[in-house]
């Protein structure tokens, strides 16, 4: 296949460029190079969601009835690179590109119109409520229950692990609605407004001290009806539909690269067995690169997508953690220190040594710990794929 790009599409690219030139301020950039998490703090993520909804390219991986700009996989897929490669903020998911895609494809056009232009906004900012605690990669038993009464659902439950859920106002959840049937027909999807009467949040401090995830408590929640996105018994399918988009629905590669060209400026020339490391990890962000180009070529010419977002993740999920690995050795001592305003220092704060990209460091090695384990763990990866890909 050849995966050079049209001039049409180079042409995209350059407007691309421009945009990104103007619009990104040494505010920004910075924010998002010392960003330790997955996403952006909020300060930095909503004044970058403003610029790019005022330029009509935030929901840029949307059709054209739901809003977006009707762009082809290969139009995203330049955008994402261009992003990635200018140091543009990484903006949270949750309500973008994981309960957006499920709005406007499953929702009533009451919800439509309601959520989808707050959301654009950023009037609602959303938490996902999908993981309990024993209800993880065996999402099927999950015990979250919403018992219809009446005109509404009472639902009591416990999720765990729900990222940025301290800054949301709106929830969406996996409830249990039905258990008469196999655990898969009984669950249901909700959105659940987080100001209603017993919606409590409580935070997890992760091991770097970040406050990304949290615990969220639902004490008989009194939820209308009229908030359930498909029919009762329809949540299964539907979770499985945004988790498709959870776990292909970006490019992975990109980013890795980015990181691993902004290690090298910031610590130097690597030399032995480092630098076979660094070189290593490059070439396999830059196959996994082509991978995801490729796959975008062929989705864009009708094929259907594939295991590939299966393994895009899988893959994606090992170079995140080489190269933080590899950022941590090659800063010695001084990449062993965590962020002055983490929590636990109290008022012992210690005096950073060294480069922005030294001090978060271990913060960013600890945090990509996680990356084989959220949006389906590596070894349900690997299942998934043998089965869709091996037949097994």
């Amino acid at each position: 296949m050849d995966l050079a790009l049209t001039d049409q599409q180079c042409a995209f690219r350059d407007d691309v460029r421009a945009f990104l030139a103007s619009s990104l301020s040494p505010e920004l950039r910075r924010g998002e190079a010392l960003t330790s998490g997955v996403f952006a703090e909020p300060d930095i993520a909503r004044e970058w969601q403003a610029i790019l909804e005022a330029k009509g390219w935030l929901v840029y991986h949307w059709p054209t009835e739901a809003g977006g700009p009707g762009w082809t996989p290969i139009q995203r897929w330049i955008f994402e690179k261009e992003c990635a490669d200018s140091g543009a903020p990484v903006l949270p998911g949750m309500g973008l590109k994981l309960v957006g895609p499920v709005l406007y494809t499953f929702g009533t056009q009451t919800q439509k119109d309601h959520y989808l232009p707050r959301l654009r906004t950023g009037e609602h900012i959303w938490a996902q409520g999908f993981s309990e605690p024993g209800s993880g990669s065996d999402l099927a038993s999950l015990r979250t229950r919403a018992v219809r009464d009446g005109d509404h659902y009472v639902v009591s439950g416990h999720k765990i692990w729900t990222t940025q859920a301290q800054y949301a106002n709106r929830l969406f959840a996996l409830v249990r609605t039905d258990t008469e049937v196999k655990p898969q027909q009984g669950i249901s999807f909700l959105l659940i407004d987080m100001a209603l009467p017993g919606v409590t949040v409580k935070p997890i401090l992760s091991a770097s001290g970040d406050h990304e995830l949290n615990e969220v408590f639902l004490d008989e929640v009194r939820v209308p009806v009229s908030e359930r996105v498909g029919e009762e018994g329809q949540g299964w399918s539907i979770a499985k539909f945004l988790l498709e988009n959870e776990r292909g629905g970006s490019s992975f590669a990109p980013l890795l690269l980015a990181d691993l060209e902004r290690l090298r400026a910031s610590v130097g020339p690597l030399t032995g067995e480092l630098a076979h490391r660094a070189i290593r990890l490059q070439l396999e962000a830059e196959a996994l690169e082509m991978t995801e180009l490729r796959t975008a070529m062929e989705i864009e010419q009708g094929a259907a997508p594939d295991a590939r977002s299966l393994i895009t993740k899988l893959l994606a999920s090992e170079i995140r953690q080489g190269i933080e690995a590899l950022a941590v050795d090659a800063f010695g001592l001084a990449g062993l220190q965590l962020p002055v305003q983490r929590p636990f220092y109290g008022e012992d704060v210690p005096t950073p040594v060294e480069s922005a990209q030294a001090q978060i460091a271990a913060a960013r090695y600890l945090n990509a710990r996680a990356w084989s384990i959220f949006g389906g763990t590596s070894e349900i990866q690997l299942t998934l794929i043998a089965k869709a890909a091996l037949g097994l």
